[in-house]
């Protein structure tokens, strides 16, 4: 088998194995890419765009539900579930097409099919071998299911991105992101939506003012909540409808969709990694240190596979700050993983950063002082409908330092990056109240605060 030899080869073609390669070809090394699916990873084909288009449709869905209180008359015949599917899919088509380009253009090579070692530094792509000095492990994960009778029943969120008719009676089960992003989104959409939790609420590690104010708008607008409720079995009825078994005798009939969103698998279990003596954490994560270096030297791991947070920007910002340190001959500072802003493109959508009530508090006991402040915005006030925006700010010893900021609400996906700046400036409250606010917006609450 002839051997093709490169500087660097990433396993992988999502946002962060694109970026290593690209940056790494920018400073003049021969680049290989190798990737079994679409270029872009999950975010472009099966996660953020895809589900952030679904997301401005419910959003579209609500408003037209506003528009009498703003004195339209308004007639609306439906969704058409299979219209906005084949748009969305043209458009990440283009996607592909532009990422594609974009290697192309840098002078990277790609080579499709499954990446597997073979030794330290080879690796075999169907039947070609190739080697490189410097390997990028960026190959993601996949989405799971549960280990219990029927779970084959259900769908994943892959399976689900590619749905060609809307379900109208769907279960959700799992209790982080992508479990309330698509409830929410679905609801809107007219579908009707149970969520199950196995655990009390959802969104563990977030603020509890802001998970419990999310809770409650949901089940407001329609959403079914069954908390700490364990699944234990799956199963299809006569007319083809799903039935659901539960560890608390709860049965429950009728629904033509099942979604698993309890979680992802590491795609680390497809890569041989014996072959180049590296081992995985016990949940198939691979261990990396703040510069993404793996134990072994000159193999190393970024985006969702060396469970680091699972967002996009972080997983492009490992890959460059990577490149630049291997080819780029810079000194380079690890990614500071504790004031990383995430959003939730829930209804209403949530965003947040730095630390909850409940992690300040158990760091820093009596240092920490709150403020927060809960109303209807503006937009609301003509409206049948009201979903409330809740702000707070955690902040941490006499200067006051901002340590946390989080908000739920309308514009919350879009006002936060700002503070997020300022918090990684080192802001404090009082930096926070001599700004002057924007008037009458929901973001003024947040420098407004007493």
């Amino acid at each position: 088998m002839q051997e093709s030899h490169y500087d660097l080869i990433v396993i992988g073609a999502g946002s962060g194995g694109i970026a290593v390669a690209r940056r790494a070809a920018a400073y003049g090394a021969r680049c290989l890419v190798i990737e079994e699916g679409r270029l872009g990873g999950t975010c472009v084909n099966r996660g953020c765009v895809p589900k952030k288009m679904l997301w401005y449709a419910a959003g579209l869905a609500e408003a037209l539900v506003d528009a009498p209180d703003y004195g339209f008359s308004v007639e609306t015949k439906g969704f058409d579930w299979a219209s906005m599917q084949h748009a969305r899919e043209a458009y990440i088509e283009r996607l592909n097409g532009i990422y594609a380009t974009m290697l192309d253009d840098s002078n990277v090579q790609l080579m499709t099919g499954q990446a597997r070692f073979v030794a330290e530094k080879k690796i075999t792509v169907d039947d070609q071998l190739v080697s490189a000095e410097h390997i990028v492990i960026a190959c993601g994960g996949r989405p799971s299911r549960a280990d219990i009778p029927g779970a084959a029943l259900g769908m994943t969120s892959d399976d689900f991105f590619a749905l060609q008719q809307q379900p109208q009676r769907v279960a959700i089960v799992g209790a982080g992101y992508i479990a309330v992003e698509l409830a929410g989104l679905l609801q809107a959409l007219g579908s009707e939506v149970s969520l199950f939790l196995r655990r009390e609420h959802f969104l563990g590690r977030f603020d509890a003012t802001i998970r419990e104010a999310l809770m409650l708008a949901m089940q407001e607008a329609g959403i079914n909540i069954f908390s700490s409720t364990r699944l234990t079995e799956i199963r299809r009825d006569d007319a083809g409808c799903l039935c659901l078994e539960s560890d608390r005798g709860l049965r429950l009939e009728g629904f033509d969709a099942l979604i698993w969103a309890i979680g992802r698998d590491h795609n680390s279990d497809r890569l041989a990694l014996e072959c180049c003596r590296l081992n995985v954490a016990e949940d198939g994560h691979i261990p990396v240190d703040s510069l993404n270096n793996t134990a072994v030297e000159g193999i190393y791991a970024i985006g969702d596979v060396c469970g680091q947070p699972a967002l996009t920007p972080v997983a492009i910002a490992a890959g460059r700050r990577l490149a630049d340190r291997l080819f780029g001959g810079m000194t380079v500072e690890a990614i500071d993983h504790d004031n990383i802003a995430t959003v939730i493109f829930s209804h209403p959508p949530v965003a947040s950063i730095g630390l909850s009530e409940e992690e300040a508090r158990a760091r820093h006991g009596a240092a920490v002082h709150i403020y927060q402040s809960q109303f209807n915005p503006l937009y609301h006030a003509l409206t049948t409908r009201k979903v409330p925006t809740t702000v707070k700010l955690i902040t941490l010893g006499a200067n006051e330092r901002v340590v946390g900021c989080h908000v739920i609400g309308a514009g919350a996906d879009e006002m936060l990056q700002g503070f997020a700046v300022a918090m990684r400036l080192g802001a404090c409250k009082a930096d926070f109240d001599a700004t002057i606010a924007i008037h009458p917006t929901a973001a003024e609450e947040l420098v407004t605060l007493r």
